[in-house]
């Protein structure tokens, strides 16, 4: 099965200077737990809502004025539209992540691939391996 069956869309980035309470907002709002950053227009980072609770919230920075690219995980780990959903699951283990952008043909954004989809699509075995190894550094 090709990512693009499995991952669920459309997906957007925010600017980096978007300020992280906007950000959580948007969380909230479309029940999401990561959401990717953009300059230039580029992919340059993710921030989820880890990010926000370690980053701006244990270190008591004001979420309205500290953003995004401050708090960010920097760098984009993506896979392709074409791909397929075992050969982005591997990536996901290999990484240890649990969502990934999913851009297509012409390196833009497109959805998202996340684990809850990846269950759905993919079948318990293939979710079951994915959360193993995701979960692994909780041991």
């Amino acid at each position: 099965m090709k990512v693009s069956e499995a991952m669920h869309g459309p997906a957007e980035w925010v600017e980096a200077d978007t300020p992280v309470s906007e950000i959580a907002a948007r969380m909230a709002k479309d029940d999401i737990g990561a959401v990717p950053i953009g300059k230039n227009d580029k992919l340059i980072g993710m921030i989820t809502d880890r990010d926000l609770a370690t980053r701006v919230v244990a270190k008591g920075l004001n979420a309205k004025k500290t953003t995004a690219e401050e708090v960010m995980t920097k760098g984009i780990v993506y896979c392709r539209t074409e791909e397929t959903v075992e050969d982005a699951v591997h990536l996901m283990d290999q990484k240890k992540i649990r969502r990934l952008p999913v851009l297509d043909d012409k390196m833009r954004l497109t959805g998202m691939l996340s684990l809850g989809d990846v269950a759905h699509a993919a079948g318990l075995q293939l979710a079951g391996e994915l959360t193993r190894a995701v979960a692994d550094h909780h041991k």
